[in-house]
């Protein structure tokens, strides 16, 4: 009996072995990519095509308009690849879209110089790239596994290679929308007919709005004061806070400030967490914008778009 017990347990495991494909039960419905788990003695090859590239992540998503009409609409979104390993069996690295940072592995092929990488797939927005390295570019396109879960299944892209640099001097571009759209607020109004004397109210739509003091005001640079910060918007006071952060590479999850940093050239996310990298001073005046941002109001305006 007790051979008997072990023999299928023996058979047991070794079917649930045979379920396995890169560490994951088959069961998910997707098929992975063939690379072999490494171990730490692997040597690491084709050092030379490490690092960052950033760029379009491009795809038809099916919009809703206010009528409650759908339409498909081509939307272009920002992705960070970062390269982190190559050896001969297997390619290690992580994408970064719209804040969600998501670890990927997979192969390279030196001769097509191309790569098929795969998100894990615990998450609804995982997918797999099929890409192509072309001097400093990637091409290729982006496939989700679950096609049902995301807005745009399939998107396409185009990326270039960047080199991660601190820079305590970058700041937004003078001519930068300072408009935050991602946060409109509806106001009523009260409107006067001029002939009947008649006061009408109505709901309109404003969105938070930035002033001059965020070109002015720098945090990885200079002391701050609260005589230099009392009198600012919560907008602005939040735009010089984070713009901390986004000098360290913070890989921001909220729209408003990844549409802001977006419009600079400098601005590379490569990481969730950068607290450990803030200087003294940097931390000194977090701290002191954080306690302003508590109480500030903001301001709001009407624009067109």
């Amino acid at each position: 009996m007790k051979i008997l017990n072990y023999t299928l347990a023996s058979l047991l495991a070794v079917s649930l072995l045979s379920c396995k494909k890169d560490g994951k039960i088959s069961e998910t419905g997707k098929d992975s990519v063939v690379a072999k788990k490494d171990s730490v003695a692997v040597p690491e090859i084709y050092k030379e095509y490490y690092g960052i590239y950033m760029g379009n992540f491009a795809g038809k998503e099916k919009i809703t308009a206010e009528d409650g009409e759908e339409y498909e609409d081509y939307v272009n979104k920002r992705i960070s690849l970062k390269i982190n390993r190559i050896t001969k069996d297997s390619v290690y690295g992580q994408s970064i879209v719209n804040g969600n940072q998501r670890p990927f592995r997979g192969i390279f092929n030196e001769s097509t110089k191309s790569f098929v990488l795969d998100e894990p797939g615990n998450d609804k927005t995982d997918g797999r790239f099929e890409i192509k390295l072309n001097g400093d570019s990637i091409t290729g396109k982006w496939n989700a596994f679950n096609k049902t879960a995301v807005k745009s299944p399939l998107k396409t892209i185009k990326l270039s290679k960047k080199e991660f640099v601190y820079n305590p001097n970058f700041m937004l571009d003078k001519d930068s929308d300072l408009v935050d759209w991602s946060n409109p607020k509806d106001f009523v109004e009260k409107y006067t007919d001029e002939e009947t004397g008649k006061t009408e109210s109505y709901t309109t739509s404003k969105n938070r709005v930035a002033s001059e003091a965020i070109f002015s005001l720098n945090a990885s640079k200079q002391k701050l004061t609260e005589k230099e910060l009392k009198n600012l918007r919560k907008l602005d006071l939040e735009i010089i806070k984070n713009s901390v952060f986004a000098r360290h590479g913070y890989s921001f999850k909220k729209e408003t400030y990844r549409y802001f940093f977006e419009q600079t050239d400098w601005y590379i996310p490569v990481a969730n967490n950068v607290d450990k990298d803030l200087t003294p001073m940097e931390k000194e005046n977090v701290a002191l914008l954080n306690r302003f941002i508590q109480y500030a109001e903001d301001k709001y305006d009407s624009f067109g778009r």
